[in-house]
């Protein structure tokens, strides 16, 4: 990583020097790839102490500035974290290299063979908040498809980033990486940003990753094309076939493992002729659990005691110990529900109906559709992709858990022995 200085100015310089590490990424062998995932991983191993300590200083700020415990949660890193962030690493270093794959090749009546190619798509720009291992997980992800990056992280993270930037960044170059593979910008000045966004002659796609606020702004700035992670309001409907227990178990899950990430459950729908008798069971699971339970109008007639909800309660994204449910008299309501106030990012329908999960499937307008499984499986390390960038809600060019396909674009390669037009 290279620290130009703290000024809005020199971020051009740094996307200069990734243009130039993107040219030497494009065209290195998977094996040097690999091998300085490999270093990386390695450097993190050896580094547990020291990227702890730099992380309690952003705990302490936080702690200071008085984040709530599920934001403190996304930012720490302990042992248990930073083992998961080198194996990530190692995931993404034994995954097939898609970038220099050739695919579709068909032969024209002239001779010609057409098809094309993967390419990396050249400097990616990553804006992020909290997490402080999506520097790891982008770092990784960009390398690995031949792309060179530009971090720039959240102002509560910036000791936790610089730590890991640097670690990635040393370990890279001992292993082959072209210099400035990964970058971190080193300020936190909200002007680095909006000078970034601008760099459309040297920066090729920029992705947000944190709250709706922050990619709204993004879009709004943006000169260089975004890939949008919008709000994670993420839906379980409960069917009326659906195996109670089951349905129990995967709702505690989705809420509250870890309520304070894009994949955990932020509303459930339950179908009306089970509603008497579920509802009341799992509410009193949430509010043991700690869980604030906020229900419309059909809800609270079955449990008065919780609170009222809002229809703006249905489109949020809480991020914490909050839920809202409602109760829908059909599938057809509760998909109508879900595409109407959910932010399509990741829904689940718990039943034991073949045709209602299939039609589910097929009519939830979201980047990922679930039967009997937990929202918080939405993730590109659990979908066997080692990590991702980021859990896309647009629909181009890639949608649901971006991970190395998604960072690559494609151009057409054309065969010939000499073949003229005529």
């Amino acid at each position: 990583m290279t620290d130009n200085s703290n000024t809005p100015r020199h971020v051009a310089d740094m996307a200069r020097q990734a243009r130039a590490a993107a040219a030497g990424l494009a065209v290195l062998k998977p094996e040097t790839k690999n091998r300085a995932l490999e270093a990386m991983a390695d450097k993190f191993t050896a580094s547990i102490d020291a990227i702890k300590a730099a992380n309690e200083k952003d705990l302490a700020a936080g702690r200071e500035k008085g984040l709530n415990a599920a934001m403190l949660d996304r930012l720490a890193l302990n042992d248990k974290r930073i083992a998961a962030m080198a194996q990530a690493l190692r995931q993404v270093a034994a995954l097939d290299d898609p970038a220099g794959e050739i695919y579709d090749m068909k032969t024209r009546p002239n001779g010609l063979r057409v098809g094309r190619m993967r390419a990396p798509i050249g400097v990616i720009g990553i804006i992020y908040e909290s997490r402080p291992n999506v520097t790891a997980d982008a770092g990784a992800l960009c390398v690995k498809s031949g792309n060179a990056v530009i971090l720039r992280g959240g102002s509560e993270a910036i000791h936790s980033n610089t730590i890991l930037a640097r670690l990635m960044d040393e370990a890279g170059a001992s292993a082959g990486l072209p210099p400035d593979s990964v970058q971190l910008i080193p300020t936190t000045d909200r002007s680095a940003v909006l000078e970034m966004l601008k760099l459309n002659a040297l920066i090729d796609l920029i992705i947000p990753r944190g709250g709706k606020s922050l990619i709204e702004m993004v879009v709004r700035e943006s000169t260089i094309p975004v890939i949008k992670h919008y709000d994670g309001n993420c839906y379980i409907f409960v069917d009326e076939s659906a195996d109670p227990d089951m349905a129990e178990t995967i709702i505690m899950n989705a809420k509250c493992q870890r309520p304070g990430v894009c994949n955990a459950m932020e509303s459930l729908l339950v179908h009306e002729s089970i509603a008497s008798e579920f509802a009341p069971r799992i509410i009193k699971r949430l509010i043991e659990s700690g869980v604030e339970v906020r229900g419309d109008e059909a809800a609270r007639r079955i449990v008065p005691e919780i609170n009222a909800a809002t229809e703006e309660d249905f489109r949020t994204e809480y991020l914490d110990l909050i839920l809202s449910l409602g109760v829908v008299p059909s599938l057809d309501a509760a998909i109508g529900w879900i595409n109407n106030f959910s932010s399509h990012h990741t829904d689940s329908i718990i039943t034991r109906d073949h045709d209602n999960a299939m039609r589910f499937l097929t009519a939830v307008d979201s980047s990922c559709v679930f039967v009997n499984a937990s929202t918080r499986f939405s993730d590109g390390g659990e979908f066997g992709m080692g990590c991702e960038i980021g859990i896309s809600t647009d629909k181009l060019h890639a949608r649901g858990p971006m991970g190395l396909r998604e960072l690559t674009t494609s151009k057409f390669i054309v065969f010939g022995d000499g073949q003229i037009r005529t």
